[in-house]
């Protein structure tokens, strides 16, 4: 069953933004800025993460009193702990958003804490968010695969995410952290969490490491997931992961989606505006293909502009 609409989760300048060298804080506010214009209305802006740890996010207090809020748009702050619970809320993030890995493993070398501490923490963090009036999620990652343990079992995904309800979490993200999920893994664990679950809403967030970003996304709609985690120009990666790349790039999913005929209330050429000054301040090329090669509609138009349609017929 195709979802009657799609909801884009825009992740870049958190997610893909702290695995570059950093990046002036007004960049950061153009690019979100810039985002918010396109009409995505979710972006997860920066983390609260401690500058030790993450020093490209050093700025996100600034970040966040700096941008110009689109009304509507939901604008969320990764947190770590209590400590940046507070200092989100007091940044006026609409959400936060708190991260447990499905494997102990995982979990005790990124963390730096076991599944339980984890959980308890989190049990901690929604109910101060819930005091102040601010929004809870989760994400479950490494939920189709994990560096250190291998395969993840669908009791470990089903176990984690029955902690999150019973919390209080209604907003659950089932994060492919390592890019190993595939289109039947996705319908999979898909289908069983929604079934289960029927209280939470879910979405998904993938990496494109080997090329099953968008297939990904599509099993996802295919048993009714609405929401997706994409990121400008195919930001990111995964440190711990050789070759890992970046998300979904945004441009990419609203051209299949618009080709597709599937709403999601995006502009493709102003995402792809965004997408071209995230590539001109990092001054490398991003792995987006609508930002290098254009949508359908704009190879035409070059093509007829250039008269490529006299050149001889290739097959």
């Amino acid at each position: 069953m195709q979802s009657p609409k799609i909801t884009i989760v825009e992740v870049g300048p958190r997610d893909g933004l702290q695995m570059e060298s950093p990046v002036p804080t007004h960049i950061k506010v153009s690019l979100i800025n810039q985002i918010a214009r396109s009409g995505i209305r979710k972006i997860e802006a920066t983390s609260f993460v401690h500058p030790k740890v993450i020093p490209q996010m050093r700025d996100a207090s600034e970040v966040m009193s700096l941008i110009n809020r689109v009304p509507g748009t939901c604008y969320v702050g990764l947190v770590p702990n209590l400590r940046g619970t507070q200092d989100a809320i007091k940044s006026r993030v609409d959400a936060v958003k708190v991260v447990i890995c499905v494997t102990e493993s995982s979990n005790q070398k990124n963390i730096k804490m076991s599944k339980a501490e984890s959980i308890r923490q989190s049990e901690d963090i929604f109910k101060l968010a819930d005091q102040s009036g601010v929004s809870a999620e989760a994400v479950a990652s490494v939920a189709f695969g994990c560096p250190y343990e291998g395969n993840v079992t669908d009791a470990a995904v089903i176990n984690l995410v029955e902690s999150f309800v019973t919390i209080g979490y209604r907003e659950i993200s089932i994060a492919d952290t390592i890019g190993v999920a595939n289109p039947a893994s996705v319908r999979h664990i898909s289908s069983i969490l929604r079934k289960q679950f029927p209280q939470a809403h879910f979405s998904l967030h993938f990496h494109n490491t080997r090329g099953l970003g968008l297939a990904n996304v599509l099993a996802g709609m295919d048993v009714g997931i609405d929401q997706f985690d994409t990121s400008i120009g195919g930001l990111g990666g995964c440190p711990i992961v050789k070759g890992g790349t970046g998300n979904v790039a945004t441009e990419d999913l609203v051209n299949m989606l618009d080709e597709m005929e599937v709403p999601c209330g995006v502009s493709l050429d102003s995402i792809l505006e965004a997408a071209r000054m995230a590539q001109n301040a990092l001054d490398h090329p991003l792995s987006s293909y609508v930002l290098t090669s254009g949508s359908p509609a704009s190879l035409y138009r070059s093509n007829l502009i250039s008269g490529a349609e006299n050149l001889p017929e290739q097959t």
